[in-house]
């Protein structure tokens, strides 16, 4: 009985051992997510690089067509020259939803409201 209670604690130990070595020879740290934080940020600087390129240089956009990109500072001071030349003009009148859309069925009411009744002279107090 004695020596199955020092098989099972050596064979516990054994294991234990086995799993320090295991974890003491994987390597430290997971640069898994350092990796993937890397590339986001490599993407993230291309997609800054190329956004402020096209905002801020000339080039064909459609060389058959005579499209061309122009720079947005550029582009803005041609629109607001624009838009001074023209005079100003109305706007649309705003359209107002109908009360019932035809589409809902709305049912008739179901009796009129009643007229404001006659005109009756105040009771009387009997006097004696």
């Amino acid at each position: 009985m004695f020596s199955t209670w020092i098989g099972v604690v050596l064979l516990f130990a054994f294991f234990g051992l086995v799993a320090l070595v295991v974890v003491g020879v994987l390597p430290r740290g997971d640069t898994y997510e350092e990796k993937r934080a890397q590339v986001r940020a490599e993407k993230l600087q291309t997609a800054r690089e190329e956004s402020t390129r096209a905002l801020t240089t000339y080039a064909w956009v459609d060389r058959k067509k005579g499209v061309v990109r122009i720079p947005i500072t550029d582009a803005m001071k041609l629109t607001v020259a624009e838009l001074a030349q023209k005079p100003p003009s109305p706007a649309n009148p705003i359209a107002t939803p109908e009360a019932n859309p035809p589409s809902q069925s709305v049912a008739p009411p179901a009796a009129s409201p009643p007229s404001a009744p006659a005109a009756t002279s105040p009771p009387q107090a009997n006097r004696p």
